[in-house]
């Protein structure tokens, strides 16, 4: 059976899987990469989305609805950046989505829909979502899903460029477009990006211009910690592109919770950071004492 109907098109990419099987072998980085594509499908599915196929380390779905498709792949951003497996093998992915109209037909899809998703996928870049201005204009959503113009591209088929944006998925709020019923451009001015860290009474404030701070057992850290699980320079943070990220370059890692999430060990890697929540470094939360940071995005 063959219908056309306008549905929301999604592919979703794992980037880094090429060094994965150049470093862990076949079996053990197909394992993971499967793993990626398994979590991603079953988010997929509690946004009312449809796997249609496995290509390889990507995945294409279709949703009845635009926001549908847009929750759905901010959830998938989510899920990766914060999966300690994931994030040791320093894996991402690159998503692309599309609504219009597309042919349906014994469970695959077809159509000019399918070839402008697929276009935005390939703009992508690790940890991006891009989609056409078109399918975010006339999104109707109660919270906070944001996008970012970023010029037109080309797409084949299409005689004229078409306009693109990016959704952001993270909790920075800065200097970007609000969804909110429909996409505007926020005008209010915003304070730049903050984090604020609390150790021992010590309160301290960086700001997204700040140089990265450098926190370790040296005494010329920003923050330093005299414990020998420690190492010299254990980690830092840094603002970028308004998102605080956590770089461990440690011995013994980083443990890191947001929220009331599961702790996540960061070892010589990068961790975006969201919200609140606290960080030991060189050992795990349960286990510091008066050395655990609390920190606060905002």
């Amino acid at each position: 059976m063959s219908a056309t109907q306008p549905i929301s098109i999604l592919f979703a990419d794992v980037s880094g899987s090429t060094r994965l099987f150049e470093t862990l072998g076949d079996v053990e980085a197909r394992r993971i990469i499967a793993s990626v594509l398994e979590a991603l499908t079953r988010i997929a599915g509690a946004h009312g989305g449809r796997l249609v196929k496995t290509i390889g380390d990507e995945i294409m779905c279709t949703f009845p609805a635009a926001v549908q498709a847009a929750l759905a792949a901010c959830d998938m951003q989510r899920r990766v950046s914060t999966d300690a497996e994931f994030t040791a093998e320093n894996l991402g992915i690159r998503i692309g989505f599309h609504h219009g109209e597309a042919l349906l037909e014994n469970g695959d899809v077809y159509g000019d829909a399918v070839n402008v998703a697929a276009r935005m996928a390939a703009l992508a870049k690790r940890e991006q979502i891009v989609t056409t201005a078109g399918t975010v204009k006339d999104l109707t959503i109660v919270g906070g899903i944001r996008s970012r113009a970023l010029g037109r591209a080309r797409v084949a088929g299409k005689l004229l460029a078409i306009e693109i944006v990016d959704l952001i998925w993270q909790d920075d709020t800065s200097n970007l477009t609000t969804i909110q019923r429909a996409i505007k451009v926020d005008d209010t001015t915003q304070a730049g990006a903050r984090l604020t860290l609390r150790h021992r009474g010590r309160v301290i404030e960086l700001r997204e211009d700040a140089p990265p701070f450098s926190m370790g057992r040296d005494p010329g850290c920003g923050l330093s910690i005299e414990a020998e699980w420690v190492s010299r320079n254990h980690a830092s943070l840094e603002c970028r592109r308004g998102l605080w990220v956590l770089t461990d370059r440690s011995t013994n890692g980083s443990f890191v919770r947001i929220g009331d999430e599961d702790e996540l060990r960061v070892h010589r890697n990068d961790l975006p950071l969201r919200r609140s929540g606290c960080i030991s470094l060189g050992q795990s939360i349960a286990a510091a004492s008066s050395d655990l940071l609390v920190f606060e995005v905002g």
